[in-house]
């Protein structure tokens, strides 16, 4: 046993260097890209109103797009710098996620597999976010297009998957906040498609009839597909609500 001056070190070394509860972790995760957002579309609507709401068929419109938002400065800025910031923790939450749900289904490979293709979709969701962040339209407008679609496609597919291991693990586990965790996924997942497919339907009917105000029923329905996702996400504080976020020392490197 060490004794001394040296002995209270290593006590030290064995403390973690942080220590957070999981849920001010997700929350902190979410409100990055919640406060950018929102910061964006206010600055686009007091400082760039003509231009952000501007339609190339000329009618008029009161909110701009997202692609509009976060493509002029300093919104493009801000924009970059929280989901930059948010990035790192999703691929972390993404490989939490991964790891529960293989303690879960260890001995059952459909779920298994799901799981696996969940945590994909999880990655390919957060790169095409990165993507379409960076490149944006008004830059190189094909990047920016197709790291719009991989966000879609990859976020739908991630909460359906998820909604489905989650209906598997309601169906054999008795914890309550597990089914509040499912009910409120599915309902975010329900709410997320019915507004992709209004917001798919009002930007057709813009561009092929230009009705005054139908782009920015486009943009609305747009704010509530990101809203909604945010809140998927946010189920993690039920999911994860008991757990920590820990830096450490590896045992290999302490002093013995």
């Amino acid at each position: 046993m060490l004794q001394g001056p040296y002995g209270s070190l290593d006590r030290d070394r064995d403390r973690p260097l942080i220590r957070l509860p999981f849920t001010s972790f997700a929350v902190g995760t979410v409100l990055l890209p919640l406060t950018g957002f929102i910061a964006c579309i206010f600055i686009s609507l007091v400082y760039h109103f003509e231009d952000a709401t501007y339609t190339h068929c000329h009618v008029s419109n009161y909110l701009p797009s997202i692609s509009a938002a976060i493509s002029r400065v300093p919104e493009r800025y801000i924009w970059r710098c929280c989901v930059g910031l948010h990035s790192a923790p999703r691929y972390l939450v993404s490989a939490a996620y991964f790891s529960f749900y293989r303690g879960r289904f260890a001995k059952r490979l459909p779920e298994l597999l799901l799981s696996g293709l969940a945590l994909l979709c999880s990655l390919a969701e957060n790169t095409g976010l990165l993507l379409l962040t960076y490149v944006s339209s008004t830059e190189t407008y094909s990047v920016h297009k197709h790291g719009f679609i991989v966000f879609i496609v990859s976020s739908l597919l991630h909460m359906l998957i998820t909604c489905r291991l989650w209906q598997v693990i309601r169906r054999h586990y008795e914890n309550p906040e597990e089914k509040t965790s499912f009910r409120w996924k599915l309902r975010l997942f329900l709410f997320n498609v019915s507004c992709c497919l209004a917001a798919a339907y009002f930007f057709r009917r813009h561009n092929k009839y230009c009705e005054t105000g139908v782009y920015t029923l486009f943009a609305l329905s747009e704010y509530l597909v990101v809203f909604s996702n945010m809140a998927f996400h946010m189920t993690a504080f039920w999911d994860f609500g008991c757990k920590e976020v820990i830096v450490a020392t590896p045992p290999e490197d302490k002093r013995f």
